[in-house]
């Protein structure tokens, strides 16, 4: 029987977590250097030549080590990538090509796929990475944070929280190729006889979206009892997947409603010595720069209180501090950069705007029926059987291991 469970205090504790959904998530990663991602491949390629280049002492000042990794420690190739696995100051082998990620929340950059320069690189998330996959990523828990619960990906995403404590990274499939969905056994049954519509693992996705909210111990999805309320989310959370995955699996790019579209007014100057915001002219300013429209939902977007476009600046201009290879970058402003700040801006309006939708959403939920935990006990949903909370075993080709052996998956 479904229950009317209030928000506020013990409300939480009846609902489902995104955990009891979807069972399987892996940690952060952790890089334990700052130098393998960038916001520009090319600076990738430069700290590479000079890593690679140096030797003895000046190699491992440059590589940063940590008791994870150092340049005369061996470690296996990624899921999926042809590296070296040889100890780096032995024998560095060729330059693997960086791969785009998504640093943070809403930040696309680029990462050097070596095992050996990263301290915790999660190959289970590897494995199962590529362009059928989507990644849940909870954002952390921080009292009083209207933001955002979680986001979605199709990029491999490193689970970086601007702040508070980092959340889990949740794939919506345990296998390559969109195969096995990573759901609680029963769930989409479970659902599907309850709205009378067949239910998927991206209809359960997109319900999250627009649905859950932060709490202490995770992501908290309450699911409605009829099937009306639960079309319409999964309607609005389809929208806010389709913007967040920036026209990937053959996707279109994110714009503007009404032919609206930011554009740079004024040259954005080499060095921008700041970025504000004039909310009259709904413009960006960088420096003497200006970009516009940019409206207010953009700019004021934030997750964990940390205002995102502010967070993206920070990121690519800031020096002060910054030593070592991560020191090596542009010079000044680049196009791309340009045309990553143009594309993030109207992710985030889009987002901002279907702000208004997610409350109107969530004040319904609040004075209907939902289903408890108690209810998913009572269908035999949970509690999820621990080999749905593992990772699937992955059968169907060799990885390198250190020093070039094969490893037994």
């Amino acid at each position: 029987m479904a229950a009317r469970v209030a928000a506020g205090a013990g409300g939480g504790d009846a609902l489902p977590r995104l955990d009891d959904l979807m069972p399987w998530s892996v940690r952060p990663l952790r890089s334990g250097r700052p130098w393998v991602t960038a916001p520009d491949a090319a600076s990738l390629r430069a700290r590479w030549d000079l890593l690679a280049g140096a030797e003895g002492a000046e190699q491992e000042r440059l590589f940063e080590p940590s008791r994870f990794r150092t340049p005369l420690k061996a470690a296996a190739a990624l899921p999926g990538r042809s590296t070296g696995t040889s100890a780096f100051a032995r024998d560095p082998g060729p330059y693997p090509e960086p791969v785009r990620i998504l640093h943070g929340p809403f930040d696309e950059q680029w990462m050097i796929p070596d095992q050996r320069l990263l301290d915790a690189a999660r190959p289970e998330l590897w494995r199962v990475a590529d362009g059928r996959q989507l990644f849940a990523v909870e954002h952390g828990y921080l009292p009083q944070d209207t933001g955002p619960a979680l986001s979605a990906t199709a990029l491999l995403p490193d689970g970086h929280s601007p702040a508070g404590r980092p959340g889990r990274i949740r794939p919506l499939y345990r296998r390559p190729g969109g195969q096995e969905p990573n759901l609680a056994p029963g769930l989409s049954a479970l659902l599907a006889s309850r709205y009378g519509t067949s239910v998927t693992a991206e209809c359960v996705l997109a319900w999250t979206l627009a649905a859950a909210r932060p709490s202490p111990t995770g992501p908290l999805v309450p699911l409605p009892a009829e099937g009306d309320l639960w079309a319409e989310g999964v309607e609005l959370g389809r929208e806010l997947l389709r913007t967040q995955s920036r026209g990937a699996r053959g996707g279109e790019r994110p714009r503007l409603p009404g032919g609206r579209r930011p554009y740079v007014r004024a040259t954005i100057p080499s060095l921008p010595d700041g970025m504000g915001y004039d909310a009259a002219g709904e413009a960006l300013l960088l420096g003497e720069g200006r970009v516009s429209p940019v409206p207010a939902e953009a700019w004021d977007f934030r997750v964990n209180g940390v205002r995102v476009l502010d967070l993206w600046f920070e990121r690519r201009t800031a020096r002060g501090g910054v030593e070592g290879l991560a020191a090596l970058g542009p010079r000044g402003w680049t196009p791309e950069r340009t045309s990553d700040l143009l594309e993030l801006i109207t992710v985030l309006a889009l987002l901002g705007g279907a702000r208004p939708r997610q409350e109107a959403l969530r004040d319904r939920l609040e004075r209907s029926a939902v289903l408890s935990r108690d209810r998913l006990h009572a269908a035999g949903v949970l509690p999820v059987p621990v080999s749905a909370r593992r990772p699937a075993s992955v059968l169907d080709h060799r990885e390198e291991g250190p020093e070039g052996q094969f490893a037994l998956l």
